[in-house]
């Protein structure tokens, strides 16, 4: 808090916080400030005290002005402070933005409350015994001994690979090992097929709202993101064919099983329809299947409908797992195979022996489907749980609620909101992080699993009642 009794002005002490959150990334680039009324009212300072802070972080290229909207973070490649204005004591600016900024804050924990903002288990749902079993098991074995003074193999473990093929099989996509290549985690798997596909100003359609670091990382790669609405039974047609008309995309990213943030699905139909507009405009979809170990097997994938033609498929195991267990992979159409795997070749060699063939061995030994009934229980449990809460203090869901993640609206502004829920030890993921512009909104991104207090929602109603 600002504090009177300080040798500092107000409106120093005022400017030090915000570069303060700046730095640390707890407001990232294209995140509105609180408005001077309201950040007079939070702080307890005057109108004008406001305004000189403000004044001071435009002028040294923290803020930007907009006419009628509003101050908002600029980009750290496009500040140029002024030396002449500098105030004493003030921290030096942050590092280059990247394409991990946006989201950067969500691992800056205020305190050990349960996070909501998080998009993780809570790391007592994930504490599995058969994980170290498979673990000491495979470093006993003499033929890891042996591996582990040569390099992996370039597409990963044959064994996982052919485990995979197999499970994919099951979902009625067929691909065989030598199609799948492992990655470092499902992220590095997009980036693989980013790099591979895409040249800076490419275009990109990207659903919306969508994936935060997936928005970052491809405008890190310097390509033009086309957002998709994305809609209860898929992403909206008409725009696609209108996108693939105008621009010639060369990809989209797409979440057919669970989607990030609302929990949509898709439906058969409109898969089809997205399948034949790849086709026809000769644009390749990639299927982000992140979430798809706590959906039904029968539930819709684009790459099951098209056989990895125009469809590319990834997935990981990090989320059911650990976040430590960055084990992901890809299927690939047979003539990308080759030019992907040398993306990954160039990036990390190979990737870590030991856990994939951890993982092979908790696959075969069906310790990840028990372990993932188990956290499906677990969920539905919370889900229900976190729901009536919510419910109960005032939100409203815009989404049907259904995997980890409720698409909540609050009634405020939820990038103001999340700075004061800050303040009092809770992380939020307002709905701005979800989309391209950053627009800010009323809607937020809450976790099931860690929202099941009711400390937190009576928290959160008395901050936005404080906000009306």
């Amino acid at each position: 808090m600002l504090s009177r009794e300080s040798s500092q002005p107000l409106t120093e002490q005022l400017a030090q916080r915000f570069v303060t959150r700046m730095r640390d990334q707890l407001l990232v680039s294209g995140a509105r400030l609180p408005s001077v009324r309201q950040c007079a009212q939070m702080h307890g300072v005057s109108a004008s005290t406001v305004v000189a802070a403000y004044d001071w972080l435009v002028a040294q290229g923290w803020v930007e002005a907009r006419p009628n909207r509003g101050f908002f973070v600029r980009d750290r490649v496009q500040r140029t402070p002024s030396t002449s204005l500098a105030v004493e004591g003030l921290v030096p600016s942050p590092p280059p933005v990247n394409a991990a900024s946006l989201i950067r804050g969500m691992f800056h924990q205020p305190s050990a409350e349960p996070q909501p903002g998080m998009g993780v288990f809570p790391p007592d749902w994930l504490d599995a015994d058969f994980l170290s079993a498979a673990l000491r098991k495979v470093v006993a074995s003499p033929a890891l001994r042996e591996s582990s003074l040569r390099y992996g193999e370039p597409q990963g473990d044959s064994g996982l690979r052919e485990i995979l093929s197999a499970k994919l099989s099951s979902l009625g996509l067929h691909a065989t090992p030598g199609q799948l290549i492992t990655t470092v985690g499902a992220t590095h798997a997009l980036d693989i097929i980013s790099r591979t596909l895409l040249r800076p100003g490419d275009c990109v359609m990207v659903e919306e709202p969508g994936w935060a670091i997936e928005f970052a990382r491809l405008q890190n790669l310097g390509v033009r993101i086309l957002p998709v609405p994305r809609l209860e039974i898929g992403p909206d047609l008409d725009v696609v064919e209108r996108y693939a008309q105008l621009h010639a995309p060369k990809m989209m990213v797409s979440v057919s099983v669970l989607h990030n943030p609302t929990g949509y699905g898709l439906s058969l139909p409109c898969a089809h329809q997205l399948v034949n507009l790849a086709h026809r405009y000769n644009f390749h979809v990639v299927e982000d299947d992140t979430y798809g170990h706590m959906a039904p097997s029968h539930a819709v994938r684009l790459s099951v409908l098209d056989g990895l033609q125009k469809t590319i498929y990834v997935s990981g195991y990090a989320k059911i797992l650990a976040p430590s267990w960055r084990v992901g992979y890809l299927a690939a159409p047979a003539d990308l195979k080759d030019a992907f795997l040398d993306t990954k070749l160039l990036s990390t060699l190979t990737t870590p022996v030991l856990f994939e063939k951890a993982l092979a061995l908790c696959l075969e030994q069906g310790a990840i489907r028990r372990h993932t009934e188990r956290l499906s229980q677990l969920l539905d449990v919370a889900r229900s749980r976190s729901v009536k809460l919510a419910l109960a203090h005032g939100c409203q869901f815009v989404a049907a609620p259904q995997g980890l993640f409720g698409w909540v609206d609050v009634g405020v502004d939820t990038d103001l909101l999340a700075l004061r829920m800050h303040d009092v030890g809770y992380l939020l993921a307002p709905g701005s992080l979800f989309h391209a512009d950053r627009r800010p909104g009323s809607l937020m991104r809450v976790n099931f699993a860690s929202t099941q207090d009711d400390k937190f929602w009576r928290a959160l109603a008395k901050t936005r009642q404080a906000l009306l």
